[in-house]
């Protein structure tokens, strides 16, 4: 019995035997058992990433979950919008801004009237008129709470503006936006404005400026997600001739493409690195050589959610209060 149980005992010492009766890494015959597969696993670990759609498109790989959770956000926000869409299809009426006095202000001489003389628009106010541009089929609601945000941290004239959808040409638009800005500046007595454009309204305000001397009344030009390089979301027979325009290669963009020497407007560009309508999401970047450009990485939120989310909101507000420093991401998520 001893030695017996001596062999069994250098048996399985030798085996490997693991107490399943089978020689650990052996499948029982003496040879080496084939690996078990592991269990199907997201490469981010969320199960989004198994859906082919999802982890086939490459500037979304390894993102699945961020870009579902982005995209979730991006129809909380449509759901929104679809309420307020009605109320922006009207244009917006600009109120005259009011007009202090001086009658505070020592030495000052009241006029024949007997009223206190008043103070020219542009007196006492550090911001010019901020102008929004609505993106494809959209109207002035998007920016609903971008103005708020606006009117609230100290600035008076904030106007979000319509143009048509039949509009069928970004040039059209572009032409039509260069007499409302001339009203705008002389309702307000500024010599400039500043223009914040989403999607395709940033196209449009961009070839004003560009192509058609705007760069003597804009100021500042604010873009979110604009495809600027063009983006491949638009199918290249899309029955709208303004979606096409949009496509990487089209006429409007190859001017914009061309040198701009001079062009005295500076340009910020936010644009979103889970951008579902930029394709790739680097389009919506501003890359001239003659132009003043400064690109702004939002990460974590799409493309509808670019016009209301809070931090690109403050950083917005950043950029339209001057030249100074601007961070070169921002983290939304």
């Amino acid at each position: 019995m001893g030695k017996s149980a001596d062999k069994a005992e250098r048996a399985d010492n030798a085996g490997g035997r693991d107490g399943t009766g089978k020689g650990a890494g052996r499948d029982g015959t003496g040879r080496a058992a084939e690996p078990k597969p592991e269990p199907d696993r997201a490469v981010d670990g969320s199960p989004w990433s198994r859906i082919p759609v999802l982890s086939a498109l490459p500037h979304w790989g390894g993102h699945s979950a961020d870009i579902a959770r982005a995209t979730a956000i991006d129809l909380a926000v449509l759901a929104g919008h679809m309420l307020l869409y009605p109320t922006g299809m009207l244009p917006e009426r600009a109120p005259a801004p009011p007009r202090p006095s001086r009658s505070a202000e020592p030495g000052a001489e009241p006029d024949p009237a007997g009223q206190a003389p008043a103070l020219l628009p542009t007196e006492g106010r550090a911001h010019p008129p901020v102008l929004m541009l609505h993106g494809f089929v959209d109207n002035r609601s998007a920016f609903a709470l971008l103005r708020r945000s606006l009117l609230h941290n100290g600035w008076t004239r904030v106007q979000a503006l319509n143009y048509s959808p039949l509009t069928g040409d970004i040039r059209t638009a572009a032409a039509m936006l260069g007499p409302h800005i001339e009203r705008v500046c002389e309702e307000s007595g500024h010599a400039q404005v500043d223009i914040v454009g989403h999607s395709l309204g940033g196209l449009v305000a961009r070839y004003y400026v560009q192509c058609l001397g705007g760069d003597a009344r804009v100021r500042t030009l604010v873009t979110l997600g604009t495809p600027h390089a063009g983006t491949r979301a638009v199918p290249a027979l899309a029955p709208h001739p303004l979606a096409r325009q949009m496509r990487p290669g089209s006429a409007v963009l190859e001017e914009l493409a061309r040198p701009a020497p001079g062009c005295r407007t500076r340009f910020v560009a936010f644009w979103s690195d889970l951008d579902q309508l930029m394709i790739p999401v680097e389009s919506a970047r501003l890359e001239h050589p003659d132009l003043q450009a400064r690109n702004v990485k939002v990460s974590g939120i799409g493309h509808l959610a670019m016009p209301v989310h809070g931090s690109v909101a403050a950083e917005i507000r950043r950029a339209l209060s001057g030249p100074g420093p601007l961070r070169d991401a921002i983290d939304a998520a």
